[in-house]
């Protein structure tokens, strides 16, 4: 193969490798029948119309929204200040946050799950949902601290820490108008996977919360059951919305970055 033709090969087999299995299951959730031919027989919005009809689709799509929001909301609040601390100020103890910050890499969410339920099943105070939560944001935490943590490793952290110093800014002042802003693209990243895992958690919400408050992903795996042409519309407005949430994010940011820069 010559050298003009590898790379629109790679390219093109990259971009079907992700294209096809999404416009299949999208050509799948609006065809009449596609089982009997290599083509769909007839296309219909049927599918799409029923599943976005019932209640329990905007229930489970709110559950899934606010457990998602929350979960970002509190791993950056937990993972940006520690991982600013440990950069400037506890480098000694750096091996073991790396270390610490990977170990939800190799813990199943199986594992963890019955874990939570076998130390907090009796607990009245913490609910089943703030389980969910607290398990989706250590389950999530190599996303936030790897994104996080690349961004301070490409700043001079103490060259900027000093300059602050010097105008009287305290280490609060230092970290929200010096640090953040700095390494505003990894926590945008962050966020934007963080968010991702956890919208498409279904193992840790089905053995955690269940059928008491249905997550879209227990949603959709219910629908697999009994119609998988309704299955397959779930699984297109999950990536669609996923999607739209993500730009947005990428937008907001976009726009404070932009205003920063005019202010400046």
């Amino acid at each position: 193969m010559s050298r003009n033709l590898w790379r629109p090969t790679v390219l093109s087999l990259f971009l079907a490798f992700m294209i096809v299995p999404v416009l299949a299951t999208a050509l799948f959730s609006i065809s009449v029948r596609w089982d009997r031919s290599l083509w769909p027989e007839g296309l219909t919005l049927e599918w799409w119309q029923k599943v976005t009809a019932k209640t329990a689709f905007r229930r489970a799509l709110w559950n899934s929204l606010w457990v998602s929001g929350l979960t970002v909301v509190i791993s950056a609040a937990l993972v940006a200040p520690t991982a600013w601390l440990v950069h400037s100020r506890l480098k000694r103890a750096r091996w073991l946050v790396e270390i610490l910050a990977i170990l939800p890499f190799g813990l199943p969410g199986v594992v963890l799950a019955l874990g939570l339920i076998r130390l907090y099943a009796g607990n009245t105070v913490m609910g089943m949902s703030t389980l969910l939560i607290a398990a989706c944001v250590t389950i999530t935490l190599p996303f936030m601290y790897r994104a996080i943590a690349n961004a301070l490793e490409a700043l001079d952290i103490p060259t900027l820490t000093e300059a602050a110093q010097s105008l009287g800014a305290t280490r609060g002042q230092i970290f929200l108008r010096v640090i953040l802003p700095n390494i505003r693209a990894g926590l945008v990243n962050g966020c934007l996977l963080v968010f991702a895992a956890t919208f498409a958690e279904f193992a840790l919400a089905n053995l955690l919360i269940g059928t008491r408050m249905k997550t879209f992903p227990i949603y959709l795996v219910e629908f697999t059951r009994f119609d998988a042409r309704q299955a397959s519309a779930l699984a297109c407005l999950s990536f669609a919305i996923a999607w739209i949430i993500s730009l947005a994010i990428l937008w907001v940011a976009g726009r404070r970055r932009k205003g920063g820069a005019g202010a400046g």
